[in-house]
């Protein structure tokens, strides 16, 4: 059986992957820093629950500890947490937004590449946006060319998070690292401009990521419909 982490997922795209990962028949571990509402997820969901702040450097190793000591490995982790803060950039919400969305990444990558690589079929997603890339933001064909100041962390945020991705897929040639564009998602980021599609047709374009077999691709970019440049 297949052994899933999906970061920030008692809400949102999280959630409604980890639900289509149950029926798929993975056994999924909800990551969620608040223990009440990822309990609650999980138990929606038919999952497991590990509270897991991608923040906290000792929340992530317990959580991963956690998961070791149930599983013996991870075949499947999915980086979905992020935040999203509107208004001017200044220096305390820039290292909030990065330490969520950037280097949250980080410490649950390194953190799960131990249990990752004990796998037969590895393969990490992270949910990144194409609002971060710089094809998209300067095309003013795109929807992204015209994305408000307001964004410049979360997009700067993204297109560290696709970058993090290629640098993985590099240095861990066994595991498969993709980055993913969702689609614009009805989720509390874009509440504020009452946009989007239901999170469930969103989680199917990540579902199909964390089911790629020994063949597929790594260090790519893409979204429902495949490969995007970047």
């Amino acid at each position: 059986m297949t052994v899933t982490l999906i970061t920030g997922a008692n809400k949102g795209i999280g959630f409604e992957t980890a639900q289509q990962l149950v029926a798929l028949g993975h056994t999924v571990y909800i990551g969620a820093r608040d223990v009440g509402r990822g309990e609650k997820a999980a138990a929606e969901a038919g999952a497991r629950f590990v509270q897991l702040d991608v923040t906290d450097d000792a929340s992530v190793a317990d959580a991963l500890g956690a998961i070791d000591s149930a599983e013996g490995r991870l075949d499947v982790l999915v980086n979905n947490a992020g935040i999203q803060v509107l208004g001017a950039p200044d220096g305390p919400t820039a290292l909030r937004v990065f330490d969520t969305n950037v280097v949250g990444i980080v410490r649950v990558t390194e953190a799960a590449l131990p249990l990752l690589r004990r796998s037969s079929n590895p393969t990490v997603v992270t949910v990144s946006s194409s609002a971060g890339s710089f094809w998209a933001v300067t095309n003013p064909d795109r929807p992204e060319f015209h994305l408000p100041s307001a964004l410049a962390l979360y997009s700067a945020s993204k297109t560290a998070a696709t970058m993090l991705t290629l640098q993985y897929a590099k240095s861990e040639p066994g595991i498969r690292f993709n980055a993913l564009e969702p689609g614009t998602t009805a989720t509390d980021m874009t509440a504020a401009f009452g946009i989007g599609r239901p999170p469930a047709e969103s989680a199917r374009a990540v579902v199909r990521l964390a089911g790629l077999d020994a063949h597929g691709p790594t260090g790519t970019f893409q979204d429902e419909f495949g490969e995007l440049p970047w």
